[in-house]
């Protein structure tokens, strides 16, 4: 089944490097998956990843060098018109920056893993419960 990742779930990787989801997401067993708009997103929060997690800008990037080698970056692109809208009509009222990942969970047909519990409520309360929980 292939994971689709979740930017929050990368971002608690780099904050923690010895925590589950990073070991997990160094180890994996099955294609982990990702829009290549979460690395972007990553890119903008990496002043906060640093201050949180203590390490320096450069040890984050060995460890996100580490990760990303694991991820497969998903050109938004080739996600199909039908996917995207009804990702869009999940997630609108929720939070509208998530459709890329829910969209690519939908085209890929696997898992969404989030860390965004409103996310997951409001995507159950509307019958998405494609979702991987470690």
């Amino acid at each position: 089944m292939t994971l689709v990742v979740d930017t929050n779930i990368i971002f608690s990787a780099l904050v923690n490097k010895n925590s589950k989801i990073a070991t997990f997401l160094l180890e994996p067993n099955q294609a982990l998956v990702m829009p290549k708009f979460g690395f972007v997103e990553l890119f903008k929060h990496k002043e906060k990843i640093c201050a949180i997690s203590k390490h320096s800008q450069d040890e984050i990037l060995e460890i996100l060098y580490e990760l990303m080698r694991h991820i497969e970056f998903f050109d938004e692109n080739s996600i199909s018109a039908n996917a995207l809208k009804a990702a869009w009509e999940l997630v609108e009222n929720i939070d509208p920056k998530d459709m890329l990942f829910v969209a690519l969970a939908i085209e890929v047909d696997g898992l969404l893993w989030t860390g965004d519990k409103k996310l997951c409520a409001g995507l159950k309360s509307k019958g998405f419960d494609s979702f991987h929980n470690i």
